[in-house]
Protein backbone atom coordinates (compact mmCIF):
# COMPACT_ATOMS: atom_id res chain seq x y z
CA UNK A 1 0.00 0.00 0.00
CA UNK A 2 1.32 3.37 -1.05
CA UNK A 3 1.39 5.84 2.03
CA UNK A 4 -0.37 9.31 1.13
CA UNK A 5 0.78 11.99 0.76
CA UNK A 6 1.33 14.50 3.14
CA UNK A 7 -0.74 17.70 2.52
CA UNK A 8 0.82 21.45 2.31
CA UNK A 9 0.47 22.97 6.20
CA UNK A 10 -0.20 19.33 7.37
CA UNK A 11 -0.45 19.47 11.32
CA UNK A 12 3.23 18.40 12.21
CA UNK A 13 4.02 19.51 16.01
CA UNK A 14 4.99 17.08 17.77
CA UNK A 15 3.64 14.34 19.93
CA UNK A 16 3.34 15.57 24.10
CA UNK A 17 6.48 14.84 26.02
CA UNK A 18 6.31 12.47 28.71
CA UNK A 19 5.65 14.54 32.01
CA UNK A 20 7.80 13.53 35.70
CA UNK A 21 6.59 10.76 37.34
CA UNK A 22 4.44 11.17 39.64
CA UNK A 23 4.89 11.05 43.85
CA UNK A 24 3.39 7.96 45.62
CA UNK A 25 3.61 7.78 49.06
CA UNK A 26 3.81 3.79 50.00
CA UNK A 27 2.23 3.41 53.94
CA UNK A 28 1.32 -0.41 54.89
CA UNK A 29 -0.14 -0.38 59.14
CA UNK A 30 -0.66 2.43 61.48
CA UNK A 31 -1.02 1.55 64.49
CA UNK A 32 1.74 0.55 67.85
CA UNK A 33 5.18 0.59 66.10
CA UNK A 34 6.98 -0.67 69.09
CA UNK A 35 7.77 -4.10 67.85
CA UNK A 36 8.45 -3.01 64.02
CA UNK A 37 11.33 -4.80 63.24
CA UNK A 38 10.54 -4.23 58.80
CA UNK A 39 9.60 -0.64 59.59
CA UNK A 40 6.55 -1.21 57.81
CA UNK A 41 4.18 0.94 60.69
CA UNK A 42 3.84 4.61 61.54
CA UNK A 43 1.21 5.71 64.46
CA UNK A 44 -2.22 7.72 63.84
CA UNK A 45 -0.27 10.84 65.08
CA UNK A 46 2.45 10.41 62.92
CA UNK A 47 0.31 10.10 59.88
CA UNK A 48 -1.47 12.77 61.00
CA UNK A 49 1.69 14.85 60.84
CA UNK A 50 2.85 13.55 57.56
CA UNK A 51 -0.54 14.08 56.11
CA UNK A 52 -0.43 17.90 57.44
CA UNK A 53 2.73 18.16 56.06
CA UNK A 54 1.54 17.43 52.41
CA UNK A 55 -1.52 20.24 52.97
CA UNK A 56 0.73 22.90 54.06
CA UNK A 57 2.82 22.58 50.89
CA UNK A 58 -0.55 22.39 48.83
CA UNK A 59 -0.44 19.05 47.93
CA UNK A 60 -3.18 16.80 48.48
CA UNK A 61 -3.12 13.21 48.67
CA UNK A 62 -5.04 11.10 45.99
CA UNK A 63 -5.89 7.21 45.21
CA UNK A 64 -3.65 5.93 42.04
CA UNK A 65 -6.73 6.02 40.15
CA UNK A 66 -7.13 9.52 40.75
CA UNK A 67 -3.84 10.23 39.52
CA UNK A 68 -3.79 8.25 36.65
CA UNK A 69 -7.16 10.41 35.74
CA UNK A 70 -5.52 13.54 36.31
CA UNK A 71 -2.00 13.35 34.64
CA UNK A 72 -4.10 11.73 31.68
CA UNK A 73 -6.00 15.25 31.61
CA UNK A 74 -2.90 17.06 31.75
CA UNK A 75 -3.32 17.98 35.53
CA UNK A 76 -2.50 16.70 39.13
CA UNK A 77 1.13 18.33 39.32
CA UNK A 78 0.27 18.93 42.74
CA UNK A 79 -0.85 15.21 43.52
CA UNK A 80 0.65 12.78 45.70
CA UNK A 81 -0.86 9.06 45.22
CA UNK A 82 -1.19 7.32 48.99
CA UNK A 83 -1.35 3.85 49.03
CA UNK A 84 -1.52 1.04 51.76
CA UNK A 85 -0.10 -2.31 51.24
CA UNK A 86 -1.14 -5.74 52.33
CA UNK A 87 -4.80 -4.51 53.42
CA UNK A 88 -4.39 -4.20 57.74
CA UNK A 89 -7.35 -4.18 59.49
CA UNK A 90 -5.79 -0.81 61.34
CA UNK A 91 -6.34 0.81 57.97
CA UNK A 92 -10.43 1.21 59.06
CA UNK A 93 -9.41 2.24 62.46
CA UNK A 94 -6.27 4.61 62.07
CA UNK A 95 -5.83 5.43 58.49
CA UNK A 96 -9.15 6.16 57.18
CA UNK A 97 -9.98 8.66 59.86
CA UNK A 98 -7.30 10.34 59.03
CA UNK A 99 -7.09 10.39 55.28
CA UNK A 100 -10.96 11.81 55.52
CA UNK A 101 -10.12 14.62 57.64
CA UNK A 102 -8.01 16.21 55.80
CA UNK A 103 -10.65 14.84 52.25
CA UNK A 104 -7.50 12.59 51.12
CA UNK A 105 -7.98 9.76 49.10
CA UNK A 106 -5.86 6.59 48.64
CA UNK A 107 -5.52 3.46 47.25
CA UNK A 108 -5.65 -0.16 49.88
CA UNK A 109 -4.18 -3.31 48.39
CA UNK A 110 -5.42 -6.17 49.74
CA UNK A 111 -5.22 -9.90 49.27
CA UNK A 112 -8.55 -11.47 49.12
CA UNK A 113 -6.47 -15.00 49.51
CA UNK A 114 -6.02 -13.73 53.41
CA UNK A 115 -9.43 -12.24 54.16
CA UNK A 116 -9.32 -12.33 58.13
CA UNK A 117 -5.86 -13.50 58.61
CA UNK A 118 -2.55 -12.19 59.52
CA UNK A 119 0.39 -11.62 57.55
CA UNK A 120 2.09 -14.73 57.66
CA UNK A 121 4.55 -13.86 55.33
CA UNK A 122 6.67 -11.97 57.74
CA UNK A 123 9.14 -14.16 59.79
CA UNK A 124 9.81 -11.46 62.53
CA UNK A 125 7.47 -9.44 64.69
CA UNK A 126 4.12 -9.29 65.66
CA UNK A 127 1.03 -10.74 63.82
CA UNK A 128 -1.31 -8.08 62.25
CA UNK A 129 -4.55 -8.76 61.40
CA UNK A 130 -6.02 -8.23 57.90
CA UNK A 131 -8.98 -6.56 56.65
CA UNK A 132 -12.32 -9.28 56.55
CA UNK A 133 -14.88 -8.85 53.52
CA UNK A 134 -16.53 -6.56 55.43
CA UNK A 135 -13.77 -4.63 56.04
CA UNK A 136 -12.84 -4.15 52.34
CA UNK A 137 -16.24 -2.95 51.33
CA UNK A 138 -16.54 -0.23 54.16
CA UNK A 139 -13.27 1.10 52.79
CA UNK A 140 -14.72 1.16 49.22
CA UNK A 141 -17.91 2.19 50.17
CA UNK A 142 -15.70 5.41 51.45
CA UNK A 143 -14.21 6.23 48.76
CA UNK A 144 -10.96 4.62 48.96
CA UNK A 145 -9.86 2.80 45.37
CA UNK A 146 -9.46 -1.32 46.47
CA UNK A 147 -6.46 -2.99 44.73
CA UNK A 148 -5.16 -6.53 44.62
CA UNK A 149 -1.39 -7.30 46.16
CA UNK A 150 -2.40 -10.96 44.79
CA UNK A 151 -3.83 -13.80 46.48
CA UNK A 152 -0.94 -14.63 49.31
CA UNK A 153 1.67 -12.00 49.02
CA UNK A 154 4.19 -14.03 46.99
CA UNK A 155 7.53 -12.99 45.36
CA UNK A 156 6.13 -13.15 41.49
CA UNK A 157 9.27 -13.11 39.87
CA UNK A 158 10.37 -16.52 41.96
CA UNK A 159 6.85 -18.37 41.47
CA UNK A 160 6.28 -20.54 38.31
CA UNK A 161 4.26 -19.27 35.59
CA UNK A 162 0.49 -20.91 37.11
CA UNK A 163 1.36 -19.44 40.58
CA UNK A 164 1.62 -16.41 38.85
CA UNK A 165 -1.29 -16.21 36.64
CA UNK A 166 -3.53 -17.12 39.47
CA UNK A 167 -2.03 -14.48 42.01
CA UNK A 168 -2.40 -11.69 39.38
CA UNK A 169 -5.74 -12.49 37.77
CA UNK A 170 -7.35 -14.54 39.89
CA UNK A 171 -6.91 -12.32 42.61
CA UNK A 172 -8.30 -9.56 40.05
CA UNK A 173 -11.92 -11.73 39.48
CA UNK A 174 -12.29 -12.24 43.61
CA UNK A 175 -11.84 -8.75 44.61
CA UNK A 176 -14.07 -7.94 41.69
CA UNK A 177 -16.79 -9.74 42.55
CA UNK A 178 -16.30 -9.08 46.05
CA UNK A 179 -17.02 -4.98 45.79
CA UNK A 180 -19.38 -5.42 42.87
CA UNK A 181 -16.62 -3.20 40.84
CA UNK A 182 -13.60 -3.53 38.64
CA UNK A 183 -10.24 -3.73 40.07
CA UNK A 184 -7.63 -1.52 37.93
CA UNK A 185 -4.88 -1.29 40.37
CA UNK A 186 -2.22 -4.31 41.27
CA UNK A 187 0.45 -3.80 43.63
CA UNK A 188 3.76 -6.48 43.30
CA UNK A 189 4.10 -8.12 46.77
CA UNK A 190 7.27 -7.29 48.30
CA UNK A 191 7.93 -4.61 45.42
CA UNK A 192 10.06 -6.87 43.14
CA UNK A 193 8.80 -7.38 39.51
CA UNK A 194 10.43 -8.04 36.12
CA UNK A 195 9.03 -8.76 32.68
CA UNK A 196 6.99 -11.79 33.31
CA UNK A 197 5.40 -10.38 35.91
CA UNK A 198 4.51 -6.99 34.45
CA UNK A 199 3.24 -8.73 30.96
CA UNK A 200 1.32 -11.18 33.47
CA UNK A 201 -0.79 -7.75 35.00
CA UNK A 202 -0.85 -6.19 31.72
CA UNK A 203 -2.54 -8.96 30.19
CA UNK A 204 -4.60 -9.59 33.45
CA UNK A 205 -6.51 -6.25 32.51
CA UNK A 206 -5.23 -4.39 34.87
CA UNK A 207 -4.71 -0.37 34.48
CA UNK A 208 -1.86 0.11 35.86
CA UNK A 209 0.31 -1.17 38.83
CA UNK A 210 2.39 -0.11 41.75
CA UNK A 211 6.25 -1.53 42.37
CA UNK A 212 8.70 0.24 44.33
CA UNK A 213 12.03 1.28 42.75
CA UNK A 214 11.23 -0.81 39.17
CA UNK A 215 13.99 1.15 37.00
CA UNK A 216 14.08 0.76 33.48
CA UNK A 217 10.28 -1.04 34.32
CA UNK A 218 9.34 1.95 35.51
CA UNK A 219 6.16 2.71 33.84
CA UNK A 220 2.38 2.29 34.10
CA UNK A 221 2.41 -0.99 34.91
CA UNK A 222 5.26 -0.75 37.35
CA UNK A 223 5.12 3.07 39.02
CA UNK A 224 7.82 3.40 41.46
CA UNK A 225 6.85 4.29 44.99
CA UNK A 226 8.34 5.98 48.23
CA UNK A 227 8.08 4.21 51.69
CA UNK A 228 7.41 6.55 54.19
CA UNK A 229 7.69 5.02 57.32
CA UNK A 230 7.48 6.46 61.53
CA UNK A 231 10.68 8.39 60.84
CA UNK A 232 9.99 10.49 57.89
CA UNK A 233 9.17 14.18 60.17
CA UNK A 234 8.55 17.38 57.78
CA UNK A 235 12.58 17.57 57.17
CA UNK A 236 12.65 14.02 55.97
CA UNK A 237 9.86 14.02 53.82
CA UNK A 238 10.96 17.88 52.47
CA UNK A 239 13.87 16.10 50.96
CA UNK A 240 12.35 12.58 49.62
CA UNK A 241 10.17 15.01 47.83
CA UNK A 242 12.89 16.58 46.24
CA UNK A 243 15.20 13.80 45.68
CA UNK A 244 12.11 11.68 43.74
CA UNK A 245 12.02 14.89 41.68
CA UNK A 246 15.85 14.82 40.44
CA UNK A 247 15.98 10.94 40.67
CA UNK A 248 13.49 10.40 37.88
CA UNK A 249 13.27 10.87 34.73
CA UNK A 250 10.18 11.37 32.31
CA UNK A 251 8.69 8.46 31.46
CA UNK A 252 6.24 7.92 28.42
CA UNK A 253 2.69 6.96 29.59
CA UNK A 254 2.98 8.56 32.95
Amino acid sequence: MVAPVESVGADRRPAARPGPVPWVAMYHSVGDCSDDPYRITVTPERLERQLAWLHRRGLRGVSVRELFAARARGEGRRLVGLTFDDGYADFLEHALPALRRRHFGATLFVLPGQLGGVNSWDPLGPRKALLTVDGIRRAASEGVEIGSHGLTHVDLTQADDVTVKAEVADSRTLLSELIGAPVECFCYPYGTVDERAVAAVREAGYAYACAIDPGPLTGPHALPRLHIGQNDTAWRLYLKHKLHRLRRSPVEGL
